[in-house]
């Protein structure tokens, strides 16, 4: 199985300035065609300390300068991963387009507030959801699942506040580098990466955890000077 990628050349000079300026420009073409479902859906790759990958695929729910952030349990396996290495890939797969996004970087996680927000404005059914699954865990059937769900259902019925459950939350990944990649005939894609050249991505992590329970142990500095990009582009 083989196809021929016929779409326009990428070159430097198309690029906007940073990276997430440049992903808006993209998320907004995926989002706008039809044959794109779920144009957030994105592969999230993690790895233990000593190098065992696991993939699966999650929904981005926001993106600024500062990363992009998406929710999970913290007990699951991708957050026992980030846990212990923050080391972390995201794969934005639109091959309708013939276009891919990686984002590769450091994981932190939002803070309190943040995740109340999004949590308050997720369905009453997905707020349940999040209690009845203990993400990851092995479980002896899916009646055990639905049995959990019921009784979560019976205590917050849909006109009562469900709590945020302590161990879940959002996951900010603070990129070090960000690709875009367009395919085109003969595999001579192009494949043009922004790579982070000040100040370090420790230092952008420390600013984007500034703002939940981090900002006790980082004293809440931010980063000294600006984020730079440096673009390059890579052979197919």
């Amino acid at each position: 199985m083989r196809e021929q990628y016929r779409t326009t050349e990428l070159t430097v000079a198309d690029l906007a300035p940073e990276p997430v300026e440049q992903f808006t420009r993209w998320f907004k073409t995926a989002a706008t065609n039809p044959a794109i479902h779920e144009p957030n859906a994105m592969i999230v790759s993690t790895a233990t300390p000593d190098g065992r990958p696991s993939s699966r695929t999650v929904l981005l729910k926001h993106y600024d300068e500062a990363g992009f952030v998406f929710y999970t349990n913290y007990g699951s396996r991708k957050g026992g991963e980030l846990a212990a290495n923050p080391h972390v890939s995201l794969l934005f797969p639109w091959h309708p387009l013939a276009r891919q996004v990686i984002v590769t970087g450091r994981a932190v996680r939002t803070g309190r507030d943040e995740t109340v927000a999004y949590f308050r404005t997720r369905p009453h059914g997905s707020q349940l959801g999040a209690w009845a699954s203990h993400q990851s865990s092995v479980i002896e059937s899916r009646e055990e699942l639905l049995a959990r769900y019921e009784e979560l259902a019976a205590r917050y019925p849909a006109d009562e506040q469900v709590p945020v459950p302590p161990e879940w939350g959002g996951i900010r990944v603070v990129p070090e580098a960000v690709e875009f990649w367009q395919g085109h005939e003969n595999r001579l894609h192009d494949r043009l990466r922004y790579v982070r050249v000040g100040p370090a991505v420790a230092d952008a992590v420390r600013e984007a955890a500034g703002a939940d329970e981090g900002e006790a142990e980082s004293g809440g500095q931010g980063v000294a000077g600006e984020t730079h990009w440096r673009v390059e582009r890579l052979s197919p």
